[in-house]
This record gives structure tokens, sequence and C-alpha cells, in this order.
């Protein structure tokens, strides 16, 4: 593992693995394509009595499990775990500006 990557991560390197760590998160937790992901989940996993139910409608609960390997990839691949976190990265700026530009 490659600790020198998180010890020197820099501002730039944060905030596109912050973005990356939000695109996911709105992926799982509201985004239609997982929708039907989600429908099968709850139906086997009631979200009101069940943890893994409950994991997909809490955004605080998901990201600290999509953060989690984020940083492990990032520490072991970090320049394929960059170049993937800008595509989300860049997917999350996107979709931020068209909400705000839609107000």
């Amino acid at each position: 593992m490659n600790l020198y990557e998180i010890d020197n991560m820099s501002v730039l390197h944060f905030i596109v693995l912050a973005l990356m760590v939000f695109r996911l998160t709105r992926f799982f937790i509201t985004d239609t394509l997982f929708e039907p992901v989600r429908e099968w989940i709850f139906k086997k996993k009631n979200p009101t009595k069940t943890t893994l139910g409950y994991l997909f409608t809490c955004e605080w609960c998901i990201s600290l499990w999509i953060a989690l390997p984020t940083m492990i990839c990032y520490a072991l691949f970090p320049s394929i775990t960059l170049l993937i976190g800008y595509i989300f990265a860049l997917s999350a700026l996107a979709g931020l500006i068209t909400a705000r530009l839609d107000k």
C-alpha cells in the first residue's frame, strides 16, 4: 500500500475524490438507473426494518461505505482511481450546475 499518496494528498485530489464519492452516493440513493436494484433490495430487505435496506436510503450511511473503498483504491492505485474519479467528478459538477440552472 502506498500510504505516501494519502499522506501527501493534494487539495485537488481530495476534491476529485470527494466529488466522486458524492456522485456515486447520489447514483445509489436517487438515480433512476439504479432504481431497479434499489427496488429489488427493498423487496428483500425492508428499509424501515433492516440495516441493509436502510443503507440504500441514507446518503450519510452509504457515502461512508463508498469512501472506504475509494480511499483504499487511491492508496493502491492512485492514477487509475484519479482517472475514474475525474469522470465521476465531472459528472457530479455537470449535475450540480444543471440543478442550479434549472431552479
